[in-house]
């Protein structure tokens, strides 16, 4: 059974041999209709479906307004720090890009969703660095379809150990 969320972050040497393994899944989170605005007004996409309610009630076939795709893209990043599994020991993590990217269901407003990942591996790119490749699926509360599947890439830097004496 996975549990929501690992106890201790993972090391860099577990994570190497978890590959295929789920890593758990976050906690719910609400995307809600202020949350869907202001990724309108920070990206300049207000279309109608994502801001505009009554009309929303009124002429989308969801009879809500929904969450852009992006939007529900872009909270991959938060969820997973979320759950605790980069290593404790890590300087710094980048996105590094998606691969088969599906948007699969809308997220209406004022759904609760949450993350699911599954490693699928870790490759030493040198000294301290790996390229970690996860299968993400984000799923919405009380819903059959995930609102979407994405693999995504990150890069991890490991800290840099001291030498004795420097």
């Amino acid at each position: 059974m996975t549990q929501t969320r690992p106890r201790t972050p993972p090391t860099y040497e577990q994570l190497r041999t978890m590959t295929g393994q789920e890593l758990g899944a976050s906690d719910w989170t609400t995307v809600d209709q202020s949350r869907i605005d202001q990724f309108a007004e920070c990206t300049g996409d207000r279309q109608w479906i994502h801001v505009d309610p009554e009309r929303a009630k009124r002429q989308s076939p969801f009879r809500a307004t929904i969450a852009h795709g992006y939007l529900t893209l872009s909270i991959i990043g938060a969820l997973a720090l979320d759950m605790g599994i980069v290593p404790e020991n890590t300087q710094a993590v980048f996105n590094y890009g998606f691969d088969k990217v599906r948007f699969l269901a809308p997220v209406r407003a004022g759904a609760r969703i949450r993350l699911r990942i599954t490693l699928l591996s870790m490759e030493d790119k040198g000294p301290g660095q790996y390229l970690m490749k996860a299968a993400n699926i984000v799923e919405i509360e009380g819903e059959k379809k995930p609102a979407l599947t994405a693999e995504t890439l990150v890069m991890l830097y490991e800290r840099r150990r001291r030498r004795a004496g420097a």
